[in-house]
């Protein structure tokens, strides 16, 4: 039996358009998945190493987000923000090279441009500094 357009969506245009805007969102998720658990893997299978570095430079990037207060999705009664803070910072090498690198904030409050010490990190992992 021979099915045609019409019987894949019933719907006409919109169910067209709600289908590949659906396989888009889909398969952006997929794909962002997939990035992240190979750098993940990828940072595990790295060595840990430590060399000295210098702290060449800090930033940190805030995203702010409104939320409807009580649920109310119209935010009849309002909004309420949350603040999200991440914090990078840029170390270079011996050689000139230089990496970035996501740390938490009790590292960056401590950390400040000119520093010198020991970097440990995994791949792109940064797992501590110290001072030297």
């Amino acid at each position: 039996m021979f099915y045609g357009i019409r019987d894949l969506f019933p719907n006409g245009i919109f169910g067209v358009l709600f289908a590949l805007v659906f396989l888009l969102i889909l398969s952006v998720f997929i794909v962002l998945l997939v990035r992240g658990l190979r750098q993940w893997n990828k940072n595990n299978h790295s060595p840990r190493l430590t060399v000295p570095a210098r702290v060449v430079s800090r930033r940190a990037s805030t995203s702010t987000t409104m939320h409807p207060v009580g649920g109310d999705a119209s935010g009849a009664g309002g909004f309420t923000q949350t603040s999200s803070t991440t914090y990078y910072v840029t170390f270079e090498f011996e050689s000139g090279d230089r990496m970035e690198f996501h740390v938490p904030s009790h590292e960056y409050a401590y950390l400040v441009e000119g520093d010198f010490g020991r970097l440990s990190f995994q791949g792109t992992r940064f797992l501590g500094f110290q001072r030297t």
